[in-house]
């Protein structure tokens, strides 16, 4: 007799990523522009570290669990500098196997089967369905279009707050949206957690990638946040260490015990190897790169926006992704997807699992992995197929 499916992974679907990214690997005039990978390389002194690694036998080790002593002190320096916020090495701060990891991690030691999640709508399936296989049921704030631009609905920020909400969810700038939020937006999430010891689950994986000037802002700087905030952050992004698995998280010595016991008992260690490569990106004195790549991304951005001009998108404030409502033009995303590739070679992903309002009628941009080059004539190749 087969058993029916386990009722947690009901609905879950898989990423169609694959499948876009399978069908465009066999034809090199396809933009790629499906997945989040960037060619802008990583800083040259987390290479030389990583290959140094390979000779030392610490790196190849189950040991620390946590992660090692001097990469956990880079990383709860890291978040200190940008929160304000002090964060112990030792008690505060932990090393996972890249940021999602890190995620889960938190959400299993943090919500109890049943407990609600505020999540923006659209958000990152990796996320979203990360809450559901923790046994957390995800409550949608969505994003509205104002001014061409991606705003949080604080309206219905406050009514997804009950008395179930254990924590809000948030990314910042959030996948696959590009939107970015505020002040006044952390200060409404301020507003609705502290007096209800919500827990602010912050993904940090972008954090810095603003575009158009736009002010950085941690939550944990803002008043009533800095002992709810949860920070986790990898080099994956920033620092363009996709391949390196490493993250981490930082937060209030109260949640950061349980964290750590999940994480052992979950992936057991970080990857050794990857360890001091991270270490490097994160003490490096010309800071990893970071904001030279900013200006790159955001150079893209400008091109992809410029020729998408007359077409149905949203503009991306930071990030590495934008989204096309090609709703507006009678497709959905998985047909508009489809066309894109047979008819324009454009591999673009369909957003039908990453939300409710802002799903089904979406195609998501990833313009971090093409040079401008490359991306001049993307709007012709949309109007051609769409």
């Amino acid at each position: 007799m087969t058993r029916p499916p386990t009722p947690r992974l009901h609905g879950i679907a898989g990423f169609s990523i694959d499948r876009v990214a399978r069908a465009a690997d066999a034809d090199p005039e396809i933009l790629r522009l499906e997945n989040l990978d960037t060619d802008i390389p990583p800083p040259e002194a987390a290479i030389e570290s990583t290959r140094a690694a390979l000779g030392e036998d610490d790196a190849n080790s189950y040991l620390p669990f946590l992660g090692g002593d001097e990469l956990r002190a880079a990383a709860a320096a890291h978040v200190t500098r940008l929160s304000g916020v002090p964060h112990d090495p030792a008690a505060q701060t932990i090393i996972t196997a890249g940021g999602t990891e890190g995620l889960f991690n938190a959400l299993l030691a943090l919500i109890e089967p049943g407990d609600e999640v505020v999540v923006t709508d659209p958000t990152y399936a990796g996320m979203l369905y990360r809450v559901r296989l923790a046994g957390g049921v995800a409550r949608f704030v969505p994003f509205v279009v104002q001014g061409g631009r991606w705003a949080l609905d604080l309206g219905r920020l406050r009514d997804a707050v009950t008395d179930r909400t254990r924590a809000v969810f948030l990314m910042n700038p959030s996948i696959p949206s590009g939107a970015v939020m505020t002040r006044d937006d952390w200060e409404e999430v301020a507003r609705l957690c502290e007096p209800r010891g919500i827990w602010l689950l912050y993904n940090a994986a972008m954090e810095r990638i603003l575009y158009g000037g736009r002010s950085y802002v941690h939550p944990a700087s803002v008043p009533g946040l800095e002992d709810l905030t949860i920070t986790v952050g990898s080099v994956s992004k920033e620092y363009r260490m996709i391949g390196w698995r490493v993250g981490w998280v930082a937060g209030p010595r109260r949640a950061m015990n349980r964290i750590g016991l999940v994480s052992i008992y979950n992936v057991v260690t970080p990857v050794g190897i990857a360890q001091p490569g991270a270490l490097a990106a994160l003490t490096d004195p010309a800071g990893g790169g970071v904001a030279e790549a900013v200006r790159e991304w955001e150079r893209r951005r400008n091109v992809v926006q410029a020729e998408l001009a007359g077409l149905p998108f949203v503009r991306a404030d930071g990030g590495w992704t934008l989204l096309v409502d090609t709703g507006r033009l009678g497709l959905d995303g998985e047909a508009a997807s489809a066309r894109l590739l047979e008819r324009g070679k454009v591999a673009a992903t369909p957003m039908t699992h990453w939300g409710r309002e802002n799903a089904g009628q979406f195609v998501r941009i990833v313009f971090s992995n093409e040079p401008v080059e490359r991306l001049r004539g993307v709007g012709e190749r949309f109007r051609r197929a769409l």
